[in-house]
């Protein structure tokens, strides 16, 4: 088996090390700061788990997931996603589309009116009595950080490295393999190198002695400094509170319940509600100034005013986050000469995690290539 370094220990980066290790190969994980620290896209308790694409081939892939996920719960020993359901509403989300979707993949499914769906969930107003509300009950929360956490610790168990406070500079070649150096001058080297680097990945890619073709096929990335609020439960509207996905054409909102990331005293907690995109552009991670936008945040709480009467629309606590995406929002999984770049997006990646660490394992260990679609390397 080969030695390996992992840069970047999120959820991305920590199911490649857990996935590598299992398999024998000498792990190291190099992480710039701490695991899912709040600088990147794996923090905190809350990432919705939702099957609803209207893309055959992602609903297909959250299926698999599905199954990696309750092998890590099982091998953790721990509870890792909160099932929750989800409802999908809205004319842009066109969740009678979504639905074939579920047929076609074989995901249990509801397709209701508006006014079925308020009955059955009187803390939202779903607008038109007679548009269609999706609802999948297999979907839920995923807790981020103890994710992490859980598999790191299964690659530990298995032998794995994790060094913490080494920000990666560059990669080198060095004879046969490869060197890895620090901002510090530090340097590490094995035979392979996975770089699951995130919003810090535009920042690194020209320096991870990749060949021109490569980053010429390579897709433009955007990060987004992303707003998210919580907003308190009203008086017996507390749950359960499904997730939900609403597209209008102004905005695409979703929201889930916060977990930890918000509690309040007595152990209470509010709904988590984010536009989509409705953040900024930013260079990378590093430009990230943590500022909410004061307009979004009117935005969202306005949003909740018309549409979430089971909610106070006044947040109580907001934080930013980022997304780092490709044009298509498809993934990215590949590599070249004993490097593998991974960036699977992080409007949307949470879920596919375990399942991402596989694939990635899989293309490192030449045992499988990544789906063609996820390939930048082959594409004309």
């Amino acid at each position: 088996m080969s030695t390996c370094i992992v840069v970047g220990a999120g959820l991305a980066g920590a199911a490649a090390a857990w996935q590598l290790a299992r398999r024998g190969h000498e792990v190291t994980v190099l992480e710039r700061s701490t695991p899912a620290n709040g600088e990147g896209s794996s923090h905190g308790s809350a990432r919705i788990l939702r099957y609803a694409y209207p893309d055959p081939f992602y609903a297909r892939l959250v299926v698999d997931a599905r199954l990696e996920w309750d092998v890590l719960e099982r091998l953790a020993g721990e509870r890792l996603v909160t099932p929750t359901g989800s409802v999908d509403f809205g004319a842009d989300r066109d969740p009678a589309g979504l639905a074939a979707v579920f047929e076609e993949v074989g995901v249990d499914h509801e397709l209701l009116t508006g006014a079925e769906a308020a009955a059955r969930w009187p803390q939202f107003d779903f607008g038109d009595s007679g548009a269609d509300v999706l609802w999948h009950p297999d979907a839920g929360v995923i807790d981020a950080e103890s994710a992490v956490a859980a598999m790191l610790r299964l690659a530990r168990a298995d032998g794995a490295r994790v060094e913490t406070g080494w920000p990666v500079a560059s990669v080198e070649r060095a004879g046969a393999g490869l060197r890895v150096v620090g901002a510090d001058g530090r340097a590490e080297e094995a035979e392979k190198v996975v770089v699951t680097a995130g919003g810090w990945l535009p920042d690194l890619l020209g320096d991870l002695a990749l060949p021109e073709s490569f980053l010429a096929a390579f897709p433009p990335l955007r990060v987004m400094q992303e707003n998210a609020y919580h907003f308190p439960y009203r008086a017996g509207s507390d749950g359960p509170w499904p997730t939900f996905i609403h597209g209008i054409p102004s905005m695409l909102v979703y929201g889930l319940p916060g977990g930890r990331d918000a509690a309040l005293p007595g152990g209470r907690t509010g709904l988590k509600v984010a536009e989509y995109n409705g953040g900024r552009p930013i260079r990378s991670a590093a430009a990230r100034s943590g500022e909410i936008d004061p307009a979004n945040r009117a935005r969202v709480a306005a949003y909740v005013r018309r549409t979430l009467p089971g909610l106070v629309p006044e947040p109580y606590a907001e934080t930013t986050c980022l997304f780092t995406n490709t044009p298509t929002e498809d993934f990215v999984i590949d590599g070249v000469d004993g490097i593998t770049v991974a960036s699977p997006c992080s409007g949307h990646g949470a879920k596919f995690a375990p399942l991402l660490g596989r694939i990635i394992a899989d293309a490192v260990s030449g045992e499988r290539a990544a789906p063609a679609r996820f390939l930048v390397s082959r594409r004309e």
